[in-house]
């Protein structure tokens, strides 16, 4: 009886090994467009990249999220432009192990990966965390940039310690980990206004990555990246951007601002808050559309990427 529950005991934990052997890179489904690679000095960032117009366009993706985020907007985008999405570190196919996942820190991999291709006068696009992430790079380099484009950007809505540290103790790798297929779903779902079919694929990735080796990997990533929002604040950055800028915000956001910790704030002040802290700049709201509008609404969000890029 002993024998046999020492084997069974074994068989389980080589069915878990078995299971985990593959990476998120291997795990996760091909992207909509083919996935390359450049080699920095922590590791392989992955990225896409479509079209060959004059004017380059450099997409950056929120939290949990990846280049595939863009798919939707790059299919129509490349017609006229060169697109580009990266994974970043902690996320997609891009390496997992780095330190702190910071705006900063995001920025500075933003740097390196440009100078690498040699990019420059780039319109900058940045989702959610990545968008502040490109408030700290358009700050800080605002001679490599031609514009800037923030679609429902981190960093404007202010929070207080106490607010912060509440949500550092919900976002936790083991919590990432533990989550059910059934909580994914609704995570997601919060962040559309009518989820797209489309969305379908994303939410699959996500529920398969809990059997890649390196998902811990990038449940800490997760964890420290919602570390690296709240601390690497954002505000003086905003007012010190002189980018011509375009804020893209979604009428009916469910994430931005925060409905359980500032539930009498509305989107429409955070815009205002927006356009007033970057001078030079222009908000439009796009109606009928959740946090992840760029992939809800790509007619619309792609329609004002066009003519704001092409502007003079």
């Amino acid at each position: 009886m002993k024998k046999i529950l020492i084997l069974v005991i074994c068989l389980f934990f080589l069915s878990i090994s078995a299971q985990n052997t593959k990476s998120m890179k291997e795990t996760l489904q091909q992207y909509y467009f083919p996935t390359k690679f450049l080699k920095l000095k922590e590791g392989d960032i992955a990225y896409v990249k479509e079209g060959t117009g004059n004017k380059t366009l450099l997409f950056v993706h929120g939290l949990s999220s990846n280049a595939d985020a863009w798919s939707r907007n790059i299919k129509e985008l490349k017609k006229d432009f060169t697109c580009i999405a990266i994974d970043l570190p902690g996320y997609g196919k891009s390496f997992k192990n780095a330190d702190a996942l910071t705006a900063t820190y995001f920025s500075e991999i933003i740097r390196q990966f440009t100078e690498e291709l040699k990019i420059t006068n780039f319109t900058l696009i940045g989702h959610s965390m990545g968008g502040q992430a490109a408030i700290k790079f358009a700050a800080k380099y605002p001679d490599n940039l031609n514009k800037l484009i923030l679609v429902a950007p981190a960093g404007i809505e202010k929070f207080t310690e106490f607010e912060g540290n509440a949500m550092k103790m919900v976002m936790k790798q083991q919590t990432i980990m533990a989550t059910t297929p059934g909580q994914i779903e609704r995570n997601y779902s919060l962040n559309f206004f009518k989820m797209p079919k489309e969305a379908e694929k994303m939410i699959m990735d996500r529920k398969n990555i809990i059997h890649a080796s390196d998902f811990g990997l990038h449940a800490l990533a997760t964890e420290k990246s919602v570390k690296g929002m709240l601390d690497d604040t954002v505000t003086a950055d905003l007012s010190n951007i002189k980018t011509t800028t375009l804020f893209l915000f979604a009428k009916n956001d469910m994430l931005i601002p925060n409905k359980y910790l500032h539930p009498l704030i509305t989107i429409d002040h955070v815009a205002e808050d927006a356009k007033i802290l970057v001078k030079n700049s222009k908000v439009v709201m796009i109606d009928e559309a959740g946090h992840f509008l760029q992939f809800e609404k790509p007619t619309e969000v792609n329609k004002e990427i066009k003519a704001f890029v092409n502007s003079k």
